[in-house]
């Protein structure tokens, strides 16, 4: 299919040919029929991306502040490579949209059927292009007497009813719109229909002739007069009830504005995104109340809302985003009156071959706009869910040929540059959930084929191995379909999320001809690997100490999703388990763990301590609570009146009897995550798995035991 794709590095907009989404459960895969181009917000998002690195340094000081984090935490070439990939990602665009069903989700079965005509609402989601598969709690059915270009106007008057009700207007308010773009003449329309009387400002006079001809009891063009003046005489020197700002400006003036026209004791709702200095005085004086909308309404920015199909109870949360969108639609249908008229709104209409065009004019002013709307082909084409980048060829030297699955930012920053460099190596296939970044990653490493369907890789006998990064709730499941196709295994950590999943991959691979290995990279290290080397040659058992300041996740982070990440312990502390035990070498005997008091909600503070066979014992300390601009890990081992110190991956120590046997140190950070992937392909390619696998079972195992001994409160024996 075709879709419209920005590059974030440099903000190149053009229409890329990517795979076709597949439908999962709860979802629709829909044949777009038109979709909206929102000239304010995708103004501001183009914009962002064609600035330089210093306006986007300014426009977003908080991912700075991320940035400056990581470099004092990780180095500079890592966060280097972590900030390419981000920018090189191809980014979609649009969030509005309509059109029909093509295919009917598990779980949707009966409430939507093939061929109805529905609008779909969200960044990312509805996007200008020729499929999308949209969750269900963002598409809505659209009644039969409203066409698709008018349902496409869904998601922006869905923004304008959230706006509107935060602001409770009721019957008799007088409501003031700064701003006669989209939002603010959807907005002044859906207040008339509550019972409003409507003001509307504006700079430009065509549109508030629009917004006057659409209800609007009174129009005030900015620039020309005083505006308080105007409201106290139509409202008899009160001034408005409600002041609702959509204005789209970096200026602070639709809050003097506000400030000025509001009543004692208003509501002033933000929608629009505008500086937000407001004037302390009159607010104060007038005891303003703001109220900042975000977005469709309750819902929005909820993952489990959102994807997952998530029901808030009816009796507490009526107006939902969902809810918001549906109303909408069917405030538009010709059977009521008054109604919601966004036809008029519609300046422009483009073939979506001629997006590039359309956004040109958005960009650039060069027309007079306001609402415009792609137009797509009506084809009956059953989706492709492979596109082919470039010829898939057999070279000699090259025996490798893999198939990856899952391309987020980790695997474009550490895995897939490795797998590229490699010679030996034929990057068959890439798939992920959506084509765009299938396509994306796919022609950035130099895959053959980009595909949105696994089949594409267990079914091919060409392809010998499997890369899987995806979230970890896919991990077992993935590794058990491929070592069954017949596949070797590499998947990131964690292996498995509970004794079941572990039982199953021990299972298939049991009965499998290939092997699996786990991103437990921290094993190949360099500074580990001179580590051990030392320590075999001391005699007794070993102590082993592990403090990780691992920082706090971010709210949104999918880590935190217990069905996607199922949280740090089995998410991230499983690193560090495994290096205990690589570091120990002897059998595990039991698995001791407290944990502090969870203060965010999630477990992230634990002390964990192994006991081995032969007395040793390992304590890794995991934290949240430090500095993430201090080193993130340190690794000190004592054995044999020695003592080997790991500073970060950047510097490793040795001393012993007094003396300093050894100091490395390195600019860059070297976590093993080449040599891993090194590894794997001389797996592939000899057929013989370049680390014991029993290893990845038994630090995969001690990790889950890890949340028993949480649970139980007490030691938990390996054994038992």
């Amino acid at each position: 299919m075709k879709q419209v794709v920005q590059n974030a590095r440099g903000g190149k907009l053009r229409i890329k040919t990517v795979p076709d989404p597949g439908v999962q459960p709860n979802t629709l895969l829909v044949r777009t029929l038109c979709s909206l181009i929102s000239a304010g917000t995708e103004r501001q998002m183009v914009g962002f991306a064609q600035s330089n690195i210093v306006a986007k340094a300014k426009a977003r000081p908080d991912l700075v502040k991320k940035v400056l984090d990581k470099v004092g935490r990780d180095g500079a070439i890592a966060t280097l490579k972590s900030v390419v990939a981000r920018l090189d990602e191809p980014l979609p665009l649009g969030y509005s949209a309509a059109g029909v069903v093509a295919e009917v989700g598990p779980g949707l079965e009966g409430q939507y059927t093939i061929g109805q005509i529905v609008a779909m609402a969200g960044a990312g989601i509805a996007n200008h292009a020729e499929f999308n598969v949209v969750p269900g709690n963002l598409v809505v059915p659209v009644p039969n007497d409203v066409p698709a270009e008018e349902a496409c106007f869904s998601t922006i008057c869905s923004i304008a009813m959230h706006a509107v009700r935060l602001a409770s207007v009721q019957l008799g308010d007088v409501v003031a719109i700064i701003g006669a773009g989209l939002v603010g003449q959807v907005a002044a329309q859906i207040a008339r229909l509550g019972g409003g009387r409507v003001i509307v400002l504006d700079y430009n006079s065509r549109r508030l002739e629009l917004a006057k001809a659409n209800g609007a009891e009174a129009t005030i063009q900015l620039g020309s007069g005083s505006p308080q003046e105007n409201i106290l005489d139509i409202t008899r020197g009160i001034g408005c009830d409600k002041v609702l700002i959509a204005a789209a400006t970096q200026s602070s003036e639709p809050f003097e504005t506000a400030a000025e026209i509001a009543r004692d004791r208003a509501t002033v709702c933000l929608v629009g995104i505008t500086g937000t200095e407001f004037p302390y005085r009159p607010f104060m004086q007038k005891e303003l109340n703001i109220v900042v909308s975000r977005s469709y309404g309750p819902g929005r920015y909820d993952r489990d809302y959102e994807n997952k199909h998530m029901k808030y109870p009816l009796g507490y949360v009526r107006w939902t985003e969902h809810e918001n969108l549906r109303e909408v639609t069917r405030l538009m249908s010709p059977s009521i009156s008054p109604r919601l008229d966004v036809k008029s709104l519609i300046t422009h209409r483009f073939e979506f071959e001629r997006a590039d065009e359309a956004y040109a004019m958005v960009l650039d002013g060069t027309e007079p706009h306001l609402g415009v709307v792609l137009n797509y082909q009506q084809s009956t084409k059953r989706p492709e869910r492979k596109t082919v980048l470039r010829p898939a060829q057999k070279t000699e030297g090259a025996p490798c040929v893999l198939g990856s699955i899952g391309a987020g930012n980790f695997a474009k920053t550490m895995i897939l540059p490795a797998l590229r460099k490699d010679p030996r190596v034929i990057l068959h296939t890439l798939v992920t959930s959506r084509g765009v970044s299938s396509q994306g990653a796919g022609e950035r490493f130099g895959f053959a084929n980009a595909a949105t369907e696994i089949d594409e890789i267990l079914k091919n006998p060409e392809i010998k191995g499997v890369v899987i990064t995806t979230p970890h709730s896919s991990h077992a499941r993935l590794v058990v379909q491929a070592l069954e196709s017949g596949k070797s295994v590499f998947v990131e950590k964690p292996l498995a999320l509970n004794f079941a999943e572990l039982e199953c991959i021990v299972n298939a691979r049991n009965e499998a001809p290939g092997f699996f290995m786990v991103g437990f990279n921290r094993r190949f290290a360099p500074q580990v690997a001179e580590v051990k080397k030392y320590l075999s040659s001391k005699p007794g058992k070993s102590m082993v100490f592990i403090r990780v300041n691992a920082g706090q996740l971010a709210p949104e982070s999918w880590q935190r999703d217990t069905d996607e990440g199922q949280g740090r312990i089995l998410g991230e502390l499983c690193h560090f388990v495994d290096l205990a035990m690589d570091l120990v070498g002897t059998r595990l005997v039991s698995v001791d763990a407290q944990a502090a008091e969870a203060s965010r909600g999630l477990c992230e503070d634990v002390a964990v301590s192994l006991r081995f066979a032969d007395g040793s014992l390992a304590v890794i300390a995991y934290t949240t609570l430090g500095d993430t601009r201090f080193s993130k890990e340190l690794i000190e081992c004592y054995k044999g009146g020695s003592v080997c110190r790991i500073e970060n991956f950047r510097e490793v120590t040795i001393v012993s009897s007094g003396k300093q046997v050894l100091k490395k140190s390195s600019v860059a950070q070297d976590k093993g995550h080449a040599a891993q992937i090194k590894a794997f392909i001389e797996g592939v390619i000899s057929g013989n798995p370049p680390v014991n696998e029993q290893s990845f079972v038994e630090s995969s195992l001690a990790t889950i035991l890890v949340l028993d001994s949480l649970r139980c409160g007490r030691a938990i024996s390996v054994e038992a």
